[in-house]
């Protein structure tokens, strides 16, 4: 069976250029390794794809046009084959196989190297969350993933079209979360978001719009940013002369949602007066302009927003449990970036294709880059990620490679960047690899711990043992 996922830039020259077990149950949920293929840095545009390993017991990657997983029932092994356009990479590469229940990266001899976390490698047990690089081609390894038993084995690029812009991920749990927002959308129910800054609410809550098939306009309201003695005539309207400045008589921001969505971001913002005041209108279905003798209906759908916990902050009594009641008919928490690395490929391709075309197909990331950003920890989410590459595209110019100097300091330490703590330790396994001319059993010994931590402690900071061998 072959898993086409064409790729957007296939070109015929394929020369190398230089350069499982059974899912584990965990209460209602399995877990299974995966392999994703999250980024090819020459061609940012092509779609990530996601590979079930449980029922495997092989996987070869090597150079392929147009990009192709075919899967084969040999005999003796449950085998499956990734092909990449990428001529940086050998035509077999490398290879993962089981090895005691753990799954094992080896190099294919290839021409340009395998390397596990920025680190050359020629072997490798993996763990989860290693980030391997094969050419200009990015793959994620996760050790036991949630998900479901009748997900697919392979995700390709025609699972990925998602019901609206914002709801597209290759992480099965999420993509279960944002396909139950598709009848949710289409309801009247409320909905709140929950997440860190930058997580991307906003854009959640346009694709529940955009799903809802509501004729009116979405109205976006930063609660946070109102001015506090105007809340309620910002919100509600009012009639002209209602209070000093009020010249002309104001819609309000809730009855310009009238029949489409009022979204309200940092909800967790709006003061006591101006909760007690929504309320009112979310029950009645109706808002009284400040200086109004009669209210008005409105047809009206809330989605709110806000990065810290109303659960919480109803339980402190700092805003109101009715209130709450009234909102939550539905709660989508959305995860921080650096808890969806798988994503980063797909989140960086959807934000470089809002580009002219033709600029767009032109965009390329060095390897080195690409590795900076997928080791970045993203404290600002989506949306640092977006002015990240938003500036790099501006300073990669006309030649469109994206190059490590092109990203901002913080994500460039990425490749470097250690705690105090994690610098000693560093420091001090260089200081005995020395001493013991790179024999890894004798570190172990000296430092009282088993010989698989200091490896695991190697292999994290990039250290190589051979290069102290005598």
């Amino acid at each position: 069976m072959v898993y086409a996922a064409n790729a957007m830039i296939d070109g015929p020259d394929s020369r190398t250029l230089s350069s499982t077990e059974e899912p584990k149950e965990v209460g209602d949920t399995y877990h299974r390794p995966h392999l994703f293929l999250v980024l090819e840095a020459h061609r940012p545009l092509a779609p990530p794809a996601r590979v079930s390993l449980a029922k495997l017991d092989e996987l070869e990657i090597g150079r392929g046009s147009p990009r192709q997983m075919e899967a084969t029932n040999a005999p003796s092994a449950r085998r499956l084959t990734i092909r990449a356009d990428d001529r940086r990479m050998s035509s077999t590469h490398a290879r993962l196989g089981k090895l005691l229940q753990r799954w094992v990266l080896d190099d294919a001899k290839s021409k340009n190297g395998t390397f596990v976390n920025g680190i050359r490698t020629t072997r490798d047990e993996l763990e989860d969350g290693d980030l391997i690089e094969l050419g200009q081609t990015f793959f994620l390894y996760r050790e036991a993933l949630p998900c479901d038993p009748n997900d697919p084995p392979v995700l390709d690029r025609t699972a990925l079209r998602p019901a609206a812009p914002g709801l597209a991920t290759v992480l099965p749990q999420l993509h279960r979360v944002f396909e139950r927002l598709v009848p949710i959308a289409r309801s009247t129910i409320s909905v709140i978001l929950e997440g860190e800054t930058g997580t991307g609410k906003e854009v959640m809550a346009r694709a529940l719009h955009a799903l809802s098939g509501r004729p009116g306009d979405f109205v976006a309201v930063n609660c946070g940013a109102l001015p506090k003695d105007l809340v309620e005539a910002e919100l509600f309207g009012h009639k002209k002369g209602a209070f000093s400045g009020a010249t002309e008589d104001r819609l309000g921001l809730v009855r310009s949602a009238d029949r489409g969505t009022l979204f309200l971001d940092e909800i967790g913002d709006l003061p006591a007066p101006a909760q007690a005041a929504l309320l009112r209108t979310l029950q009645e279905r109706e808002v009284r302009p400040i200086g109004g003798t009669r209210s008005i209906a409105v047809d009206l759908r809330v989605i709110a927003a806000t990065h810290r916990s109303l659960e919480r902050m109803v339980a402190a009594g700092a805003f109101r449990a009715d209130l709450w009641n009234r909102l939550a008919g539905h709660k989508v928490e959305l995860p921080p970036l650096r808890a969806r690395r798988e994503d980063l490929g797909l989140l960086a391709g959807a934000i470089l294709a809002r580009l002219p075309p033709d600029q767009a197909a032109r965009i390329q990331i060095h390897p080195r880059a690409a590795r900076a950003m997928l080791r970045h920890d993203w404290p600002g989410n989506v949306r640092e990620l977006e002015k990240c590459l938003g500036t790099a595209v501006v300073l990669a110019g006309e030649g469109g490679v994206v190059e490590l100097e092109h990203l901002p300091p913080a994500v460039q330490r990425a490749l470097e960047g250690l705690t105090a703590e994690e610098a000693a330790l560093r420091d001090e396994l260089i200081a005995l690899l020395k001493e013991q001319g790179g024999n890894i059993t004798a570190v172990a010994k000296a430092m009282g711990k088993a010989r698989m931590q200091v490896q695991r402690w190697l292999k994290r900071f990039g250290i190589d043992p051979t290069r102290f061998r005598r």
